[in-house]
């Protein structure tokens, strides 16, 4: 059965212009370079890391074995995901776009929409991506993200979270950086990765602060909060915060280019329908290194 289409026309000539959809979610995270990106994995990739203790000693003639050495590892398993669509092209017969369709009773798909539909699916994958990577939960289509894998794992730095805003936000953020082990304060690649209510309290915080209301539409370049950076990741619940390294987070995929790849099938040639079906396959998942070295917001 072909995917339901809904279509509202309003056909008056040729159309010259371009398809308007509302702005997708970005996929902010791995496109800012967010995380530390896995590519290749074809099935699992175990995620070591090595850690010594009294690695230095008093001097002695003697060689002297006494440091501890303990490896932990981690299984990062990306799920294979798809999307599968299929428009009939009688739908568009009617359309702005039916004159790019050809006169011909075996007609095309309107190509302008052809080009908007490949990337209006790619945005819709790269906007479902964003939220599983940070609050998804295994399902259909979804694959667990950190907040879901963090709230099983004892071993995080938890802190009790609460509704954040512009009166309370440097407050909060504060017992996020306080919570932060010494080892990886001052790290270049820590980060506090934020949701937008978050971002936008801090921003407006700032637009604010010394009691100067410096007017809440001036631009203004938040980089870090107490020497950490901060990272507004588009896919994280709002009141949740997440603070480690980058080098802790992981994001597991195939091929890069499996997810920037939308195939468009014309069905005409091979079943003789009218069908057209837009194919999309790729794997996608994530894992984190040390529970140790993350602190947590309002992940219970």
């Amino acid at each position: 059965m072909a995917t339901t289409t809904s279509i509202t026309t309003t056909y008056a000539g040729e159309f010259a212009g371009k398809y308007i959809s509302a702005a997708l979610l970005a996929g902010n995270t791995i496109a800012n370079g967010g995380l530390t990106i896995r590519p290749n994995v074809k099935f699992k990739e175990v995620v070591k890391r090595l850690e010594l203790d009294g690695i230095v000693k008093d001097g002695s003639c003697d060689f002297a074995d006494t440091s501890t050495l303990t490896l932990t590892e981690r299984i990062l398993q990306p799920k294979e995901l798809q999307v599968n669509l299929e428009l009939c092209k009688k739908d568009f017969r009617s359309d702005w776009d039916a004159i790019q369709m050809g006169y011909s009773a075996f007609d095309n798909l309107p190509s302008s929409f052809q080009e908007y539909l490949i990337g209006y699916v790619a945005g819709k994958v790269a906007q479902k991506n964003e939220q599983n990577i940070w609050a998804g939960a295994v399902a259909e289509g979804s694959f667990d993200g950190f907040s879901t894998l963090l709230a099983a794992d004892a071993g995080k730095i938890a802190v009790t979270g609460t509704a954040v805003d512009a009166s309370n936000v440097v407050v909060e953020l504060g017992k996020v950086i306080d919570a932060i082990p010494a080892a990886l304060y001052g790290r270049d690649d820590l980060h506090v990765y934020v949701p937008q209510n978050v971002f936008k309290a801090y921003k407006r915080h700032l637009a604010t602060v010394g009691g100067s209301v410096q007017g809440n539409n001036q631009d203004i370049n938040i980089e870090s909060f107490d020497g950490v950076k901060i990272f507004m990741a588009n896919g994280l619940p709002s009141d949740k915060m997440i603070a480690t390294t980058k080098d802790n987070l992981h994001f597991g995929t195939g091929l890069l280019s499996d997810s920037q790849e939308v195939r468009v099938l014309d069905m005409a040639d091979l079943d003789g329908s009218q069908n057209v079906r837009v194919i999309m396959r790729f794997t996608a998942g994530v894992q984190y290194g040390v529970a140790a070295d993350i602190v947590t917001y309002g992940i219970a």
